[in-house]
């Protein structure tokens, strides 16, 4: 399907391309993003993710391939079609003299029907601040105030890039937070992070960009079968439970005991391990195992996986912001 014919879907890519002369930024990519949910965009520096969002964005021109952003080409670059998207970039700097307030009322100028700047700056949680100059903000209110001039537009679809760089983790949750509550308005949102945790909590959906190919796509549960691989059951067989023989376990677990009266289990149904082991204990009257934990792959374990299973071939370390837009101009 082509996608001039997709329905629905805010962001719909086929076959994406961009070439740098001889270099391949962006390969064969294709993404679909639905409506309202938050979209993950991970993968390694060099990898094609700027690429990738400054043309959805409007600011890059492709090589190849269909791009629809909210119906419309983002090459044609129209001016209604620009004010129902919003972007937050890594830091906009914007305008460092002036109060929050003076500050949004600037971004909220630029657009046909912006939310209410008192609205805005209240829901990134700047009330206390709205008369203060943005340079005395710190870095995390700094943060909060690049994020009320994405939203001001008040955008049907919002990027995030690297939205928490650089915040505490106190800043981060606050940032996680109001993420969330624009998903819950019906905000559709493109997140870049190299946090794995933050596309974790935040997206309900990742793609993994490698080599300019998009390698996996899907829910942070499932991304590279993750809710299907084994998982690791692990606990110390001592005092009254040493020397018992362990409780009948579904045929498929592996186990292994060490020296030191460790046991590691690998198991494709840890629930009913689990089960097994608990009732075992009770029987035992032993009520916390020693040492009994559970351990499902990650999604860093799983996405730093997809890089050695995908990373021969792929570009070498080129910062995208940087070499690849001199690039672009020398050959334009």
């Amino acid at each position: 399907m082509s996608a001039s014919t997709a329905t629905g879907d805010p962001v719909v890519v086929r076959s994406l391309r961009k070439q740098y002369g001889k270099a391949t930024a962006v390969n064969s990519l294709d993404l679909e993003i639905h409506a309202g949910e938050v979209f993950g965009l991970l993968g390694p520096n060099g990898a094609g993710k700027t690429t990738t969002i400054e043309i959805l964005e409007g600011l890059r021109n492709r090589s190849g391939g269909e791009v629809l952003v909210l119906g419309r080409d983002p090459a044609e670059h129209q001016r209604e079609w620009r004010a129902r998207i919003g972007v937050v970039p890594q830091s906009t700097g914007a305008f460092a003299d002036l109060t929050v307030r003076e500050v949004v009322t600037q971004f909220a100028a630029f657009y046909p029907a912006p939310r209410p700047v008192d609205e805005v700056i209240s829901l990134v949680g700047l009330e206390a601040k709205r008369g203060k100059r943005a340079l005395t903000l710190s870095g995390g209110q700094r943060r909060r105030l690049d994020m009320a001039i994405g939203i001001v537009g008040d955008p049907e679809l919002l990027f995030l890039d690297e939205p928490t760089t650089g915040l505490d983790p106190v800043a981060r949750r606050e940032a996680w937070d109001l993420v969330k509550l624009l998903s819950e308005r019906g905000t559709t949102t493109v997140l870049t992070t190299h946090y794995l945790e933050e596309a974790e909590v935040l997206a309900d959906r990742v793609g993994v960009i490698i080599g300019g190919r998009m390698v996996d796509m899907g829910p942070p549960a499932d991304l590279g079968g993750r809710s299907r691989i084994p998982a690791k059951v692990c606990f110390s067989q001592t005092g009254p439970l040493a020397g018992l023989s362990l409780p009948p376990l579904p045929t498929d677990t592996q186990v292994e005991v060490s020296v030191d009266h460790e046991v590691r289990m690998v198991a494709r149904y840890p629930t009913a391990v689990m089960d097994a082991l608990l009732r075992w204990a009770h029987a035992s009257g032993v009520r916390e195992i020693p040492g009994l934990s559970i351990h499902r792959p990650t999604l860093e374990e799983i996405y730093l996986d997809l890089i050695r299973k995908h990373g021969q071939g792929r570009m070498g370390p080129v910062d995208e912001i940087g070499q690849l837009d001199q690039m672009e101009a020398s050959l334009s």
